[in-house]
């Protein structure tokens, strides 16, 4: 395993806050039901780095499917403030930078999560 793969991590934003968490990022777009800002313990909330309104409905529809939805998310990411963010938390992620991609989903080892965690490490 590299070392910038152990750098980046994935859990749910109710999850209660570890020290071990490093850099804690809210990759969601809505503010996560329920939960207070102080109890989040959020340090970054890059809005530019998650899926567009219309592409979380389209995945969470009948016609959703987890390798499409991959394929357009990463074509979204390559906007020039999703692109910078997104290079943003890849350059300290290979810098050895401890990042936690926070999430409400209920899976977060599975849609946007995902795919931001392979870009970030490159696996």
């Amino acid at each position: 395993m590299t070392r910038h793969a152990r750098a980046v991590h994935v859990r749910r934003v109710y999850d209660s806050p570890s020290p071990d968490d490093g850099v804690r990022v809210l990759v969601d777009r809505l503010w996560p039901r329920g939960l207070s800002k102080d109890d989040a313990e959020v340090d970054e909330w890059p809005k530019a780095l998650t899926p567009s309104t219309e592409l979380r409905r389209w995945y969470h529809g009948p016609d959703g499917d987890p390798e499409e939805f991959a394929r357009r998310y990463e074509a979204e990411l390559e906007a020039p403030g999703a692109a910078e963010a997104l290079e943003d938390l890849r350059s300290r992620a290979h810098k050895g930078e401890r990042l936690t991609l926070l999430t409400a989903a209920k899976d977060p080892e599975a849609g946007h999560t995902a795919v931001l965690a392979r870009l970030l490490t490159g696996s």
